[in-house]
């Protein structure tokens, strides 16, 4: 069971390997990035609370979906108690249920690219805008998987924090202009 009222950087690790199941696919997570809320000029939450980002102020689990670049849905797993903002973004991962509903939605692309990237993720599971603030089925991992911890990717503010977690040499990890991360 992971305990979602954990700091996201705390919860991180423990998500790589558990199986995230929404609209008919599975996928198990090979890599997050931590966003601390108030602390974090990166997180959507840095500012404080809007109509946009409430769901990340809301109860632990729950999810926090987002559109990115005007076109992609990503997704958030709200971390660390009520009020407080932080969560846990959906960067990669194996698709392990639904592989043909993954493959409808994201076209002909190889099966490790599946859920690779965030919006990638976000498609393959068939996340939308009303899955905001709704729990999703998560299974905890069955065994210990070892990983590494990181920069974030992708963004600009607070970059060089060590906030991405992935399992290491995992072939659905994403990296920067898809080489592996580094």
């Amino acid at each position: 069971m992971i305990d979602f009222s954990a700091p996201a950087d705390i919860v991180a690790p423990h998500l790589l390997g558990a199986t995230i199941h929404l609209h008919g696919v599975g996928v198990r997570l090979t890599e997050v990035e931590a966003y601390l809320g108030s602390e974090d000029e990166a997180a959507h939450t840095y500012r404080g609370e809007t109509p946009r980002n409430a769901a990340m102020f809301g109860p632990p689990g729950r999810l926090y979906v987002y559109l990115s670049y005007g076109i992609h849905r990503a997704g958030n797993l709200v971390c660390a108690p009520v009020g407080t903002g932080q969560g846990c973004l959906l960067r990669a991962g194996e698709v392990v249920s639904g592989v043909d509903l993954a493959q409808e939605r994201r076209g002909a692309v190889p099966f490790h690219r599946l859920a690779q990237g965030p919006g990638n993720l976000g498609k393959a599971l068939g996340l939308d805008l009303g899955d905001n603030g709704a729990q999703p089925e998560i299974t905890a991992p069955t065994d210990e998987v070892e990983w590494v911890r990181g920069r974030r990717i992708g963004i600009t503010k607070n970059a060089d924090a060590p906030l991405r977690f992935w399992i290491s040499g995992h072939p659905t990890v994403s990296g920067r202009r898809g080489r592996p991360p580094a």
